[in-house]
């Protein structure tokens, strides 16, 4: 992956507020959005007890096979660690108010395992999307490959000319 100067990176660590909502755009691209909740916790001693923070809710965003992933793999409560690129854009409210909204273009999601356990399988993948260098026969996520030219997940196809409608560009290629 190629980073842009200035390109904010973050991992949260957090909990899924609700189930995360799986659709496709107007050109089959497979889009998720969930938002996580993340809050620190420290004990006060005076009064004896854990204390939360204020909650920082974040709206994350993810494409392609990993949005498919994440909609199959993970539900609302789910404690899970976020990597991606931290945007920000602007809009107007109800009330006429300019306002500021934060969001995470996710580049990789997974459960915690600080407090759960969690079972891990590769995904299939589509093998027309992406070409890849031979996996060694010892390695235990390695496959047989359908062609002379080998086949890995986790690619994406080429976006149209002229990128998708929104979705940001640097994600489509």
């Amino acid at each position: 992956m190629i980073m842009s100067v200035g390109e904010t990176r973050i991992t949260v660590i957090g909990n899924l507020t609700a189930d995360p909502r799986l659709f496709f755009s107007r050109q089959g691209v497979a889009v998720v959005n969930f938002t996580v909740a993340a809050s620190r916790r420290t004990y006060d001693k005076a009064a004896d007890r854990w204390v939360d923070s204020d909650t920082l809710f974040l709206r994350c965003s993810a494409f392609r096979q990993l949005a498919e992933n994440i909609a199959e793999s993970l539900t609302k409560g789910a404690r899970v660690v976020v990597t991606g690129r931290l945007r920000q854009h602007g809009y107007e409210d109800k009330e006429g108010i300019w306002r500021t909204a934060f969001e995470v273009d996710v580049e990789d999601v997974g459960p915690s395992l600080r407090w759960a356990t969690a079972q891990v399988t590769k995904a299939p993948g589509d093998g027309d999307q992406m070409e890849s260098v031979a996996r060694s026969a010892t390695d235990p996520w390695a496959f047989a490959a359908a062609s002379s030219s080998p086949v890995l997940s986790g690619s994406a196809p080429v976006a149209p000319v002229g990128g998708v409608p929104g979705i940001p560009s640097d994600l489509t290629t």
